[in-house]
């Protein structure tokens, strides 16, 4: 495994995350930051099922980070069983949302804790500290918050529509049902108001489904922006490409553009600087913003680590360059 950077002890870190991709970048900043990072996770996939509340993002971060989680699926907990879901399907219980037998330890504990009056921070502390994870993960906000994609089937919750119908309706609009009404924590402004916060990452999540949601939350580009340290971006899309999940589809159907450009003109405002994947150089300097070149495809931990490097890197780089300007706007450039 790869030593921290020397660059690892200046300062915290924190990262807007959702699930799969965005993970994997926590994974690499956990290897070189430890207890330094702290993990923003949405929780507007979270919903109500077989009476448990089911937290899709905040679980695979937590067994990413622990070293828990199934590297074959992407999803859920490693060596898995499925007694469970046979049980079920065998006297007619909804099996349409997989829940494997490891899970539903995670489900039927963070139910319990809630109706107990914990609040998901709490419990998502709590449970991260259990599974010796080093970094602190957050979910945004305690409140009901919930993705809902307007389809060509009329409105459907994010995992009615990601998992019952496997993305196959054609999105119209993404809004977040409670939104008005969410309210950032305590703990998450606190890791905003850090006197030594040395970086803001925006991961390589869906930006409209696992971004958005953390952003939709009043206040929070606000606070965001309020930090007054660089906040960067890892461009989901490598070559007109989504690594991962329904990204290209959906903006497609959203008549949006699949290019970095388009990632660029959606955090339009918010960021500082963009990270591109190094197959996507030719046009980088066209981009209205500071871009960074590197590879962005994680596969293994070292890919991991190496982008995360990158991203502290150029954070650094750009925070030294507005101590250099009086005022005003960075201005664009290519590194």
């Amino acid at each position: 495994m790869k030593g921290p950077s020397r660059l690892s002890d200046e300062g915290r870190v924190v990262a807007l995350c959702g699930g799969v991709g965005g993970a994997k970048l926590a994974l690499g900043l956990q290897h070189l930051l430890g207890e330094r990072l702290t993990v923003v996770v949405n929780v507007a996939d979270d919903f109500e099922h077989l009476g448990l509340h089911i937290s899709p993002d905040l679980d695979t971060v937590l067994y990413t980070l622990s070293g828990l989680s199934d590297q074959q699926r992407g999803w859920g907990r490693s060596d898995e069983t499925w007694n469970f879901m046979e049980a079920l399907k065998e006297i007619g219980g909804q099996t349409w949302f997989s829940l494997g037998d490891r899970d539903m330890a995670m489900h039927v504990e963070r139910t319990r804790r809630r109706l107990s009056g914990e609040n998901l921070t709490a419990i998502a502390i709590d449970i991260a500290g259990r599974l010796g994870i080093r970094s602190n993960v957050l979910p945004i906000t305690n409140d009901k918050l919930s993705t809902i994609v307007v389809s060509t089937e009329g409105e459907l919750e994010f995992q009615r529509y990601f998992v019952g119908r496997r993305c196959e309706p054609a999105v119209k609009q993404i809004r977040f049902r409670g939104a008005e009404s969410a309210r950032l924590t305590e703990e998450v402004l606190q890791a905003l108001d850090a006197d030594d916060l040395r970086l803001i990452v925006l991961c390589p999540s869906n930006p409209y489904l696992s971004i958005d949601p953390i952003l939709a939350v009043p206040g929070t580009t606000e606070k965001l922006r309020a930090a007054g340290v660089p906040i960067i971006a890892i461009s989901p899309i490598i070559g007109g490409q989504a690594v991962k999940g329904p990204t290209r589809k959906i903006m497609d159907e959203l008549g949006l553009e699949v290019t970095n450009g388009e990632i660029a003109r959606h955090y339009a405002g918010l960021i500082d600087g963009l990270i591109i994947d190094t197959t996507d150089a030719e046009g980088a300097a066209d981009l209205s913003i500071d871009v960074h070149l590197a590879p962005t495809l994680m596969s293994g931990l070292q890919s991991k680590i190496a982008l995360a490097e990158h991203a502290l890197t150029f954070g650094d780089s750009l925070r030294t360059k507005r101590k250099g300007q009086e005022k005003g706007p960075l201005s664009g450039g290519v590194s």
